[in-house]
């Protein structure tokens, strides 16, 4: 299987000029690509293939007066810019028929200057020396900070620019499964606000409240920003002060979902997670801030990336379960509780339960349930979730959730 491994770099002055000037025309050619197709789309109903958009876009435009600058920088990254395009453009048409799988993917967008920038190389454009330095085409030698090893030759390199003015590089390695023993066999977790995740081992796992703990500070940024002329020299410092914060407070999270995840995989043979629609938890205006800085989507997605290389079984149980509801000792359903009610006792048994405790214990009763079904139906519990990073074509600046597998 193939995942990402992400490392910083410190490029020089003249290094991040022309990293600049390769951001740009990428960025160029890609808005080019767009512009072309929609054009065509209108007037004849047809498609322009990849080969005959790099003609035109980018051989036949390095001998034009309005864009000659475009041979200053590796051909390679504007080869694959034009292929990022036609990508954007097959995933919306797949979407719109049902052909692609997910959340339905909207019309190709252009890129801004303004955004987090990237471009990517393949075998060919770069190159890793042996003192250490990245050699990317066109640029040099580029110092890097390894934060672990390769695991094998990376067949390709996406270059970032964050919104922070940071720079980091994203290699697509290929990696071996990892066969490690398990001490138990499985755990049902449930998701939530106060207490982030609870096992039903009867671990509680706190909420790090990533986001609220540095509120004050941002808002305090967020202010000065405000009060600024947009476009002034003043504005762009404390543009980049407000992104530095929001970079600061997006690694905490990701570093502690990380963290979390992957020793719930080392510890556990099959993990067990209830499907939550956060998307509709968002239109709560009282709870949609603490959701959003909870992270349960990215922590599901770590745990299903991760369990494919550990090898592990990942179940998502149905979102109507009636988890908190059930009695874990009995089975009957005593009806919708407050949120504010964090014990009770059922009336039939007269068991007495922790909230977020029983519905992890019921998330892990009716996966068994569930799985006896399976295997008396078609022989076996089946896995969920997807390769990590399966297609190099596709590019994405939060490539940092699949991204630490071998750290």
């Amino acid at each position: 299987m193939k995942a990402r491994q992400r490392h910083r770099i410190y490029p020089n002055m003249p290094q991040r000029r022309m990293l600049a000037q390769t951001f740009g025309c990428v960025r160029v050619v890609f808005n080019d690509a767009l512009r072309l197709r929609q054009e065509e789309y209108r007037t004849n109903g047809t498609t322009i293939s990849s080969s005959e958009l790099q003609k035109q876009l980018i051989t036949q435009a390095k001998h034009t007066s309005e864009r000659w600058w475009l041979a200053e920088v590796t051909s390679i990254a504007l080869q694959q810019s034009i292929q990022d395009a036609c990508l954007a453009f097959k995933n919306f048409f797949q979407s719109r028929k049902g052909q692609r799988k997910g959340k339905k993917v909207g019309f190709p967008r252009f890129k801004r200057k303004s955004n987090a920038q990237a471009f990517r190389l393949t075998r060919g454009g770069f190159k890793i020396r042996d003192n250490g330095k990245l050699y990317l085409a066109k640029i040099g030698d580029v110092k890097v900070r390894w934060s672990c090893e390769l695991p094998s030759e990376p067949s390709s390199v996406t270059v970032i620019q964050d919104a922070a003015g940071r720079y980091f590089v994203s290699f697509v390695c290929e990696v071996e499964p990892i066969q490690q023993p398990t001490p138990n066999d499985d755990v049902g977790i449930d998701l939530g606000i106060t207490t982030f995740a609870t096992l039903s081992t009867g671990e509680k796992i706190a909420n790090p409240r990533i986001l609220q703990k540095q509120l004050k500070k941002l808002r305090r940024q967020q202010q000065s920003l405000s009060r600024k002329v947009k476009g002034s020299k003043r504005y762009q410092v404390a543009r980049r002060k407000v992104a530095r914060l929001h970079a600061r407070i997006k690694d905490t999270r990701t570093d502690f979902l990380h963290k979390l995840s992957t020793r719930l995989v080392r510890e556990n043979q099959a993990l067990v997670l209830e499907d939550l629609n956060v998307s509709g938890m968002l239109k709560n205006r009282r709870l949609a801030r603490a959701i959003s800085d909870v992270g349960w989507r990215q922590f599901r997605t770590l745990l299903e990336s991760k369990s494919i290389r550990y090898d592990r079984a990942l179940q998502v149980i149905n979102r109507w379960e009636p988890t908190s509801q059930r009695c874990s000792c009995c089975g009957q359903i005593g009806g919708k509780k407050p949120l504010d009610v964090r014990t009770w006792t059922c009336l039939h048994c007269g068991a007495e339960h922790d909230r977020d405790i029983n519905a992890a214990l019921n998330i892990k009763n009716v996966a068994a349930g569930h799985a006896e079904t399976t295997l008396n139906a078609r022989g076996g519990l089946q896995k969920t979730g997807k390769p990590a990073a399966a297609d190099e074509a596709r590019t994405r600046l939060e490539v940092e959730q699949l991204s630490l597998f071998a750290c």
